[in-house]
């Protein structure tokens, strides 16, 4: 069996690990068996946390509009059901520039004034 020296590719499969762990402390950005373990947990950490940015920017979100909706003393829950009855879809991530609680035949909803460019 012949023997096989790799010849480019070992070395672009290793500067494609090194370019990635660039910045990182120590051994982690210049030795290739570091290096690799440290890619692999950052990029899986990175994987992860896209995730978890939306979820943690949708709980600041949904403390903002009840720390708004208390100053007009209703929870976030009757201001979303509200906005429910009168089919009035708010995405997340769209700010809520004014809101101002009103009754509409018998039973109590808002007005609100929505700024869709976005937090």
């Amino acid at each position: 069996m012949s023997r096989v020296k790799r010849g480019n590719k070992r070395r672009l499969k290793r500067k494609k690990i090194l370019k990635l762990t660039k910045g990182f402390f120590g051994f982690k950005k210049n030795l290739y068996r570091y290096a690799r373990e440290a890619a692999d947990r950052a990029l899986s950490f990175s994987y992860r946390d896209r995730r978890r940015k939306k979820r943690d920017f949708r709980k600041l979100w949904i403390t903002r509009i009840n720390a708004a909706t208390r100053l007009h003393a209703m929870s976030y829950s009757a201001f979303i059901g509200g906005l429910k009855k009168l089919n009035i879809v708010v995405y997340n991530g769209q700010r809520i520039e004014h809101v101002e609680p009103q009754f509409v035949d018998g039973s109590h909803c808002t007005r609100i004034k929505i700024d869709a460019s976005g937090i």
